[in-house]
């Protein structure tokens, strides 16, 4: 019983265990996609009860860590894809998937993953809303620079600026001026893991039927996000290794040079145009789930 408990526990079975259930069964997705937005907000508030309310007293030093998301999320990850992907796709709806993704901020879930990877919190935050802010006004250029539409509105990234950026953090406030966060201490693992399994599970489960329809085109697709996440992930820390850049502010630029947010582009690429647009952000998010759990072993090794 202690043993499969143990199992149950771990993140890496746990993200493995999404990833399997959303592609081949992927029946609760109607009801676990309204959940996907409670689930990350959760994680979110317990991985931000690790970062200080100090952080507010200068806001002045708000302003390097903000352009410093920009620059990993936009100039160096999103060229990148939109480099490789010009090289190697052909089919226009793919194209349009790999540009929706390159325009998209970065993963919202990179401040819970650079918790449990023991990244810089505070420039993980700052970080992440920089790129968001600056996502208002860059997804609408590239999307009318290459695709000659700037069909956005910017309210949808000022709700999820809202919901699991500025609620979390009250309530992570919230739970630390009541002694809360000590409390559940113990748990706080187990709640974010199985947060991030819904998430995952209902991410990868709405896209199953595209993912096992396409096999060969996935293949393709997915060597894009391998390349951008696992290669373009350990340039990125070797260029700081060499700068002699500590490690907790490495993991964070690794991960806002390398996280996208897979459910953003997936969700602009079904409303705008067809679904196989949706492939590359599918695809970003089955590689992802690999590529978090080689950065928790990596973690663990070093």
């Amino acid at each position: 019983m202690s043993k499969a408990k143990m199992i149950l526990r771990n993140r890496n079975v746990i993200f493995l265990l999404a990833l399997a259930a959303g592609l081949l069964a992927p029946y609760a997705v109607p009801v676990t996609r309204h959940l996907v937005l409670p689930a990350l907000g959760l994680a979110m508030a317990l991985a931000l009860t690790d970062v200080t309310s100090d952080l507010f007293l200068h806001p002045r030093s708000f302003f390097f860590p903000a352009l410093l998301g920009i620059v990993m999320n936009y100039v160096i990850l999103g060229n990148v894809i939109i480099g490789i992907s010009a090289l190697l796709i052909r089919d226009e709806m793919l194209w349009t998937g790999f540009v929706l993704l390159a325009a998209a901020p970065p993963a919202v879930a990179m401040i819970p993953f650079s918790g449990f990877l023991h990244g810089n919190g505070a420039l993980s935050l700052i970080g992440t809303v920089g790129a968001y802010l600056g996502a208002l006004v860059i997804i609408p250029l590239i999307s009318l620079k290459l695709l000659g539409s700037a069909t956005f509105e910017p309210y949808k990234l000022l709700v999820i600026i809202f919901e699991l950026i500025v609620l979390p953090f009250a309530v992570s406030r919230l739970l630390i001026r009541k002694g809360l966060n000590k409390r559940i201490e113990s748990s706080r693992g187990a709640i974010t893991n199985w947060s991030f399994f819904v998430a995952l599970y209902t991410m990868i489960g709405l896209n199953h039927n595209i993912i096992l329809a396409r096999p060969t085109t996935l293949l393709t697709v997915a060597s894009i996000s391998i390349i951008t996440m696992f290669i373009l992930g350990f340039l990125i820390d070797w260029v700081c290794c060499l700068f002699h850049i500590p490690q907790e502010t490495r993991t964070s630029l690794v991960l806002l040079g390398t996280l996208k947010n897979q459910a953003l582009a997936g969700g602009l690429a079904l409303t705008l145009f067809a679904q196989e647009a949706s492939l590359p952000a599918a695809a970003s998010t089955m590689v992802m789930v690999v590529y978090i759990i080689w950065l928790d072993f990596k973690k663990r090794w070093n």
